[in-house]
């Protein structure tokens, strides 16, 4: 089945890309969490919208990337959570919290599909993350989450 990315997909494609993909993970993932539309006609005139809207989003060059990078390793990162009394969280920390995080901490506005967790987080203390910039440009940050 073809259909159009609106999001990044690991190891499918990006944003206003078109791919085949089978039918069943189309159906069962892929469009009910909102990562793609199904291709059409009519869906050609979205692709260049989604492409637009990429170009906005992303950071084109490897310079700009590196840049970004310094920012965000000079930036100390904490993050507080409501934890129980042996150092375990409730629930985990998720990308979403590291982004906020890291724009509350002074650094730059960072899009939350980028952050990466090597391993959930469930525990306090210090943890490292990486923050994919560009396809070559990756930057680890220390992210220590401390009892709300």
């Amino acid at each position: 089945m073809k259909i159009i990315l609106t999001h990044e997909v690991s190891g499918l494609g990006t944003a206003g890309d078109v791919v085949d993909v089978k039918d069943g993970y189309t159906r069962n993932y892929l469009v009910p969490r909102g990562f793609a539309i199904r291709w059409t006609k009519g869906g050609e005139k979205d692709v260049a919208q989604i492409r637009r809207g990429r170009k906005i989003r992303e950071i084109a060059t490897i310079e700009q990337a590196n840049e970004v990078k310094a920012q965000l390793e000079g930036v100390n990162v904490k993050l507080a959570v409501r934890a129980g009394d042996a150092g375990r969280l409730f629930g985990s920390v998720t990308p979403a919290d590291v982004a906020s995080a890291i724009k509350a901490a002074g650094g730059p506005d960072v899009d939350k599909r980028r952050v990466e967790l090597g391993t959930p987080i469930k525990t306090l203390g210090a943890h490292q993350v990486s923050v994919r910039l560009h396809a070559e440009v990756v930057a680890k940050l220390g992210v220590e989450v401390i009892a709300a």
